[in-house]
């Protein structure tokens, strides 16, 4: 048997309990895989919550994890059992002891990494790495603007924007969690976004900036649009506060022609070849140091809700694993 956690009606934290379930064997393509470490991420929540739909009910959340290969099925050759793996994308089901996935999302984890790393750099990691390097390719000098900057996409982006010769400007939520993202590559650390616009403005001498990074959604959507410089990106990836309401688009010709874009990493990495290269160039710049992998909290599997709380409630800083 495997131990997983499943959500039988979307709702609170509450609604997910950990039950006794076959362990499962895989198909043609499919890897069993049992988990080290299993991640933690904010698209949890919007399935949980009913935010996001989930294909069936009851279901197992969960989008990133790493572990060991126990065995794989039919047409599998790329992997065998021992094999060091972990994913962040495909379907739905981390939180569990032992789950199976598709070969096709599966990456063999270099042995430098280890496997809370590994779980807790998959989503936010490769995020990191098309918003960064895809989505607005930054360039030495550009100065920009990374909401949620010390949260686990967010240290992530500090720390690889700096690698890159960014000026980068963090807006954190308290003044600890300012240090934090100083510590990680912010330039400078923005509290609060009420008077955001204005303190782009006094930090650039008035040019703004060239993108956003906006993972906060309904809050700070109207402020990340006003610090933007004309031709500006907005790039609008996550709802922490709440899905963005409908947009007059008329408003972006207004504030200077600026871009809209909703980027997913599904969409990414829909390519097993876009996949690999993703993941490559993650695991280069955390194998080198360049790119530290902050896992600040460790939660029991069984104990998901707890970790939930503490996540919606902005009370984790980097990133969170839980323990099978």
């Amino acid at each position: 048997m495997t131990k997983a956690i499943r959500i039988h009606q979307p709702g609170g934290p509450e609604v997910m309990k950990s039950e006794d379930v076959p362990t499962p064997e895989p198909g043609p393509g499919e890897v069993l895989v049992r988990h080290a470490a299993v991640g933690l991420n904010f698209v949890d929540v919007y399935f949980r919550s009913g935010l996001y739909k989930a294909p069936n009910l009851p279901f197992t959340p969960g989008m990133e994890g790493a572990g060991t290969v126990v065995a794989v099925g039919p047409g599998v050759s790329e992997f065998k059992p021992g094999d060091r793996v972990a994913y962040g994308t495909g379907a739905m089901g981390a939180y569990a002891t032992e789950r199976v996935i598709a070969a096709e999302r599966l990456l063999k984890l270099p042995d430098a990494i280890d496997f809370q790393a590994g779980a807790a750099m998959m989503l936010a990691g490769m995020t990191a790495q098309y918003l960064l390097r895809r989505t607005y390719p930054v360039k030495r000098g550009d100065t920009i603007l990374v909401h949620a900057a010390a949260g686990g996409v967010g240290l992530i982006m500090c720390q690889w924007a700096k690698h890159l010769g960014a000026n980068v400007i963090g807006v954190v939520s308290t003044p600890e969690k300012a240090e934090l993202a100083r510590a990680n590559g912010a330039d400078h650390a923005v509290v609060g976004h009420a008077n955001l616009p204005a303190e782009v403005k006094r930090l650039t001498g008035g040019a703004m900036v060239p993108v956003v990074y906006d993972s906060v959604g309904k809050d700070t959507f109207m402020a990340s649009l006003d610090c933007l410089a004309p031709l500006g990106m907005m790039v609008s990836f996550g709802n922490a506060s709440g899905p963005v309401g409908p947009v007059d688009i008329a408003i972006l010709g207004a504030k200077g022609s600026l871009f809209l874009t909703r980027p997913s990493l599904a969409t990414y990495a829909a390519k097993r070849a876009d996949l690999e290269r993703m993941a490559a160039e993650l695991f280069e710049v955390v194998a080198a140091g360049i790119v530290k992998i902050r896992v600040n909290q460790t939660f029991p599997l069984s104990e998901a809700a707890a970790a939930h709380r503490a996540l919606e409630s902005r009370q984790t800083t980097g990133s969170t694993v839980l323990l099978p």
